[in-house]
């Protein structure tokens, strides 16, 4: 009886220790989410509000500030298995600059007022969906292909509608890009959660991390600016 008492509570000490684990794991997460968005938007500020917006966007450094992101993306995720955490870190934070200077338009088109408002909003919606992705019981992983089409129907439609100029197909992306990302924020929050494991050793936790950390600052970073373009207040 004695025995069966003390393998019971080795077992509950076990899952209390891999909660722990897991708990410290998802922090580690969103403070590189969190650090990432506050470099981005002390870049965009800054760009906007001095002459590198001029410089920028005035020359060809504007085009390669705008899809150098979508290389290191790629990048990171072929070799982040084999690259030093150093390496990892220092691509997360260029990446959160790169980001921070191509959004750096938002403060010359929308108010600042409307800026902050609307990015409230999406902490809102980010908050709630990662809380409930974090938490649920319920596999969400069906709704993993039927974002990925609805993402990639949105990439498509925004394509197109670059030679459309259609205000009102422009209103349609929004939304349905506002809900694929909101969708893909609690997808992504529990598939994050889904790979800790408590063996792993420091550097395969942080990188760990750092790629989660992505794939939640992009969810986060493209509903804001969808939000923008639908609620947004523009200075004209």
């Amino acid at each position: 009886m004695a025995i069966g008492t003390e393998r019971r509570r080795v077992g509950v000490l076990t899952e209390a220790q891999v909660d722990q684990g897991l708990r410290r794991y998802m922090l580690r997460v969103y403070n590189y989410m969190g650090s990432g968005l506050a470099l981005t938007g002390i870049v965009a500020y800054v760009v906007a509000h001095t002459g590198l917006f001029q410089v920028l966007y005035g020359s060809g450094i504007g085009f390669v500030v705008m899809f150098a992101p979508l290389g290191i993306v790629f990048f990171m995720g072929r070799r982040m298995e084999k690259m030093k955490v150093s390496t990892a870190q220092m691509l997360f934070w260029g990446f959160s600059i790169l980001i921070g200077a191509s959004l750096s338009y938002i403060f010359i088109i929308y108010t600042a007022t409307s800026v902050v408002r609307v990015f409230f909003i999406t902490a809102g919606m980010f908050g709630a969906m990662s809380l409930y992705g974090y938490t649920t019981k319920r596999s969400l992983a069906r709704w993993g292909s039927f974002l990925f089409m609805g993402l990639i129907g949105v990439v498509i439609a925004m394509v197109v509608n670059i030679f459309l100029q259609s205000t009102m197909m422009h209103f349609i992306i929004s939304v349905i890009g506002v809900i694929v990302f909101t969708g893909l924020t609690a997808y992504d929050t529990q598939r994050i959660k889904a790979t800790y494991v408590e063996s792993d050793g420091h550097a395969v936790m942080v990188k760990k991390s750092i790629m989660g950390a992505l794939s939640l600052y992009l969810n986060f970073i493209n509903m804001f600016v969808l939000l923008l373009h639908l609620f947004g207040g523009t200075r004209d």
